[in-house]
């Protein structure tokens, strides 16, 4: 059985109440690959099997920064 891994990921710049395209774009980049984004107002999570964690952040990180963006930080972990 896969083992998934949480992966928390913040986008900048950061504007209050109005995600630019670096992070719609980064979302969606997430959520085509079938992974539902909890978008939250100082990082957004997402949980994929541990397989496909890579193929995601590379996904999330591409969308990102060919739409504006200037920093990402994302921290994934194995829950026990």
């Amino acid at each position: 059985m896969a083992r998934h891994i949480d992966v928390e990921f913040t986008i900048e710049p950061f504007i209050e109440g109005e995600p630019g395209p670096h992070v719609t774009a980064a979302v969606a980049a997430v959520e085509a690959l079938g992974f539902a984004v909890d978008f939250g107002p100082f990082g957004s999570t997402f949980s994929a099997p541990s397989e496909s964690v890579a193929t995601a952040v590379a996904a999330l990180l591409d969308a990102a920064y060919k739409n504006g963006a200037t920093h990402v930080s994302v921290h994934a972990e194995r829950p026990e």
